[in-house]
């Protein structure tokens, strides 16, 4: 569809490509200000824009406010931070498999980024609009446990309150609460992994004991 006035809306592709740049500069710089000692406290549109080199007005039109930019800073280390890899262990026809591959993926991401990340959702308790994005982006983690546990023989012959109950258990324990509550005890990402595709595990042979009419 043609604008007003009949010209065509004309997009080029050197000025998206230095949009995008810039775009990147700026998260970068945000997430550099995360990781220093003042973290997230020290974090503004302001301070943000210094960092990168760029003005304030640049930065609130990239994101438009302090939320839209800790959103960014969130998707832009989820990217990074392997989670591309989700459908490829989604494929795994045995859900065991598929389970533990979901387990590494998330440890992975949730252990290398514990502190900035952990700064991000925190952030959520002060501001609603925030936690509720935050909650939509972890659901996704939900969906594709729910996908995965489907697979499960026997899983269509347990009872839906069971079914849930496992999902709930399973989404808890990916959760980065979890992992970083115990990798703060010192363990290392293969350790803490290894706990959690462990826990995760018996959970699913729980409700494919319910499904297959033995013990709960």
């Amino acid at each position: 569809m043609r604008p007003k006035g009949g010209k065509r809306a004309y997009r080029s592709p050197k000025r998206d490509s230095a949009a995008q740049k810039t775009r990147a500069r700026i998260i970068s710089a945000a997430n550099k200000q995360l990781r220093s000692a003042k973290g997230l406290q020290s974090l503004s549109l302001e301070s943000v824009a210094a960092q990168a080199g760029v003005t304030r007005l640049t930065v609130y039109n990239q994101f438009g406010s302090r939320r839209g930019l800790l959103e960014a800073m969130f998707d832009a280390v989820a990217l990074r931070g392997g989670l591309y890899r989700l459908p490829e262990a989604m494929a795994e026809k045995d859900p065991r498999v598929a389970l533990r591959k979901v387990v590494a993926i998330f440890c992975d991401f949730w252990y290398f980024n514990r502190r900035m990340l952990g700064q991000i959702i925190g952030a959520g308790v002060a501001d609603p609009r925030l936690e509720l994005a935050m909650r939509a982006r972890n659901e996704r983690r939900r969906k594709v446990l729910t996908f995965i546990l489907k697979r499960l023989e026997g899983a269509d012959r347990a009872p839906p309150e069971a079914f849930d109950e496992v999902v709930d258990v399973l989404f808890v324990l990916t959760s980065h609460a979890v992992f970083s509550g115990l990798a703060d005890k010192g363990r290392g990402v293969e350790a803490v992994c290894r706990l959690v595709q462990d826990l995760a595990i018996r959970t699913l042979d729980r409700l494919d004991s319910v499904g297959s009419g033995g013990d709960a």
